[in-house]
């Protein structure tokens, strides 16, 4: 092993990454204790032996493949100020609306919502809830939003 020029032995690295306990039919059991009432032990060994026996990267593999879950899914259909333009001077409180639709399969749940995720926050909520949507239904969100002090794009 070349420490110095990084020709580190990937196999051993591997073997590393695995460590902890080697008992199979115990990752079996902590994986069916993680997955829930879901999962029998041979679909634990397999998910398990897919992932070196590892079992965090098990538990993630499952979850990917197996859960009965879809996450929400939304498209932007429109992003509009009730202002005829959308130039507003600083510090002025106006009205932002965003039409958004469920472009998924299922409904939405209760508890969906934007979330402010980076940019200027205008002193506004960070979230802002959505209702429940069947599948192709659509929605205006409204959210009431103060222009920031200094002139600029936001």
């Amino acid at each position: 092993m070349d420490v110095d020029n990084d020709l580190v032995d990937q196999s051993l690295l591997q073997q590393f990454s695995c460590l902890g306990t080697t008992d199979k039919d115990e990752l079996v059991k902590q994986l069916q204790k993680l997955a829930g009432d879901n999962i029998n032990a041979t679909t634990a060994s397999f998910f398990l032996d897919m992932n070196n026996w590892n079992l965090q990267a098990a538990v993630c593999s499952y979850f990917d493949i197996e859960t009965p879950f879809k996450l929400p899914s939304m498209v932007l259909v429109r992003d509009e100020t009730t202002e005829a333009n959308s130039t507003v001077p600083p510090n002025t409180i106006f009205q932002k609306v965003w039409r958004i639709q469920n472009n998924g399969d299922e409904s939405w749940p209760s508890g969906c919502c934007l979330q402010f995720t980076g940019g200027t926050l205008m002193q506004c909520a960070e979230q802002i809830r959505a209702p429940p949507l069947p599948p192709s239904s659509s929605t205006e969100l409204c959210l009431q939003m103060i222009s920031p002090s200094e002139p600029g794009i936001f």
